[in-house]
């Protein structure tokens, strides 16, 4: 091989490398997914300052309470950039006004009514809204959460005396108050694998976790973690056991692992996040509604949450 051919070889070889490497550099520069960045789904005033729930329908969509003004459910739809766009979906029966949402296996929806003291349920087929359970003696009911076990648990705070009770509530129905004399409880849901449960205190700012056994009773209490300033609300666990709280006044939602550390807080654009659900065709999007702005923000996350089945 002549010396003249051998540099031909060595510079098409040279070229063709750098070709090759220029396309896994590109893909290397590819801008990775932000996580954890807020960004708005529904712009200001679309939902009253009543604005609660969220839940992630199993049609795709969005359900949170306060469109327009209490005592709604709104559906938020999607387009392909991931903005949504608002609608009425019910309006509840008189003297009802709607707070958190829950979805179950077969798509019925279920709604605190914390003014009529009960949970409703919405049959998706015709929006038809029935009585799920009555609380009797209850001040709320405030949040849900369900369980993997169809039982329900909901909070229960009386906001005048500072004070808050846990019900739980059976697959059929039947309510009952598991405890008493509690802070201002408000956000409440389930661990990923149903063997946990955590209720927070609002205005003190705690977070409980108790154990779960296979008839929904709790036991163990303990103190998950507790915070310095501003109020909690809503939360929801991901697929991995992180929760994920509303922190009401800081504009934040606090990312706590089951363990109780928080891993960090995503900072949000509104200052009184009401409650968080995740959602999506991954399930890693998380929805914030927000009571001062009436608007519903988003952020993705690491893991899907615990109830997307993903």
């Amino acid at each position: 091989m002549t010396l003249h051919r051998m540099k031909m070889l060595l510079a098409l070889g040279l070229a063709a490398g750098l070709a090759g490497c220029t396309h896994t550099e590109e893909t290397a520069r590819t801008t990775p997914e932000s996580l954890y960045v807020a960004r708005d789904v529904v712009g200001d005033g679309v939902f009253s300052t009543g604005v609660e729930g969220p839940a992630f329908g199993p049609d795709g969509a969005l359900y949170a309470v306060g469109f327009g003004r209490d005592g709604t459910i709104g559906r938020v739809t999607f387009d392909a950039d991931g903005g949504g766009d608002a609608a009425l979906y019910v309006t509840l029966p008189e003297g009802s006004t709607g707070n958190g949402i829950r979805f179950d296996a077969d798509g019925f929806m279920y709604v605190a009514d914390y003014t009529g003291h009960r949970i409703l349920r919405i049959d998706p087929r015709d929006r038809t809204i029935g009585v799920f359970a009555t609380l009797p003696g209850a001040h709320q009911p405030n949040d849900i959460a369900f369980a993997p076990n169809g039982m329900f648990y909901a909070s229960d705070p009386d906001w005048s005396t500072g004070t808050g009770q846990l019900w739980r509530v059976l697959p059929y129905g039947a309510a009952t108050v598991l405890e008493t004399g509690m802070g201002t409880t408000n956000g409440v849901e389930v661990g990923p694998k149903g063997d946990v449960l955590y209720v927070n205190e609002s205005v003190q700012r705690r977070v409980w976790a108790y154990d779960l056994d296979g008839s929904g009773g709790i036991s163990g209490k303990r103190l998950l973690v507790a915070f310095p300033d501003h109020g909690l609300d809503g939360m929801r666990t991901d697929a991995r056991g992180n929760l994920y709280i509303a922190r009401y006044g800081a504009g934040t939602v606090a990312v706590v692992s089951p363990q109780g550390k928080v891993l960090r807080e995503v900072r949000l654009k509104g200052r009184k996040p009401t409650n968080v659900a995740f959602g999506g065709p991954d399930g890693r999007t998380v929805f914030v509604t927000l009571q001062d702005r009436g608007a519903i923000e988003a952020f993705r996350a690491d893991y899907p949450g615990r109830e997307t089945g993903l």
